[in-house]
């Protein structure tokens, strides 16, 4: 988000993040998060009846969505841009480099990302840009963890910290929820926008488990460090873990976890669209039909 200046906040370190994620995939990622956005995504364009080629895939770690849609077959022409591609010949590659996405305006019918909006610093900018690089009537279609999301986590490290050091620092990812995600299209311009969500109760033997699959997942340690900041201690972690065992724990000693899945969906401005009615324009007042409604009831 842009500051009153006109500045975007930088909440994400690039670097730390890049790193995090080939990381995360030389160990062995934890995938079924992203494997669960891809059921959504082809069951989301199963509905739509029309050819989107050429089709990018933005930001996706590893591609994923846009190899989901190779394998649907429905499209030719298939591109990824950003991190830990896993070098499908059929799918044109090209890496993430900063804030300019380097997108040729009119290019693409279909842009998708998976689990990449949550890292990115600036949202309205990135929007703005898939706007630009949409054809006419292309559409956009993005899944991210936002919401809700591990407010156990958060709220358990900022209770430990406070208590142990008398103050805490940001440690969990901020997350958009759903009803900034549909201003953020509009403000984009982009046409009917629509946005949902679901939450997933995920549920670990540890707190411990928990930290370790967060890693796994490349979701750790890419907030940018403020000057000041002190690091995470192993007492603050202990007290956390403590914490979080008192106040989320299933009777069977398991702790649950909430992940908030939210999508959102825009077009580029077309002519063929729907377009809402002017005020003022409608044929009958609304409280005539209440009236009418009230009236059938008696």
């Amino acid at each position: 988000m842009a500051s009153s200046n006109g500045e975007v906040p930088e909440l994400f370190d690039d670097v730390k993040a890049r790193m995090a994620l080939q990381r995360a995939a030389r160990q062995g990622a934890a995938t079924f998060l992203i494997e669960r956005a891809q059921l959504d995504l082809l069951e989301r364009l199963e509905t739509i009846l029309r050819e989107f080629d050429p089709v990018l895939d933005l930001g996706t770690p590893g591609g994923m969505f846009a190899s989901a849609l190779l394998r649907l077959g429905r499209f030719s022409r298939l591109e990824h841009r950003g991190e830990i591609f896993p070098g499908n010949p059929a799918i044109a590659y090209r890496g993430l480099e900063g804030p300019d996405l380097g997108l040729e305006a009119g290019q693409y019918g279909l842009i998708v990302s998976g689990l990449w909006l949550q890292r990115v610093n600036d949202v309205p900018g990135m929007l703005a840009q898939v706007r630009r690089a949409l054809r006419p009537d292309g559409l956009f279609l993005a899944a991210f963890v936002g919401g809700d999301s591990l407010h156990e986590l958060r709220d358990c490290l900022l209770a430990a910290e406070s208590e142990i050091t008398g103050s805490a620092a940001l440690r969990v990812f901020p997350f958009v929820d759903v009803r900034a995600a549909g201003q953020l299209l509009q403000r984009a311009g982009l046409a009917l926008p629509v946005t949902d969500s679901e939450k997933l109760t995920i549920r670990y033997a540890s707190f411990f488990t928990l930290l370790a699959e967060c890693r796994a997942m490349g979701a750790s340690a890419s907030l940018l460090r403020r000057p000041g900041t002190p690091p995470l201690t192993r007492r603050v972690l202990l007290r956390a873990a403590e914490l979080y065992g008192e106040r989320h724990s299933d009777p069977d000693g398991k702790l649950r976890a909430t992940i908030e899945m939210v999508w959102m969906s825009g077009w580029a401005p077309h002519e063929s669209q729907q377009k809402p009615l002017k005020p003022g324009s409608a044929k009958a007042r609304l409280a005539d039909a209440l009236a009418d409604i009230a009236h059938t009831k008696k």
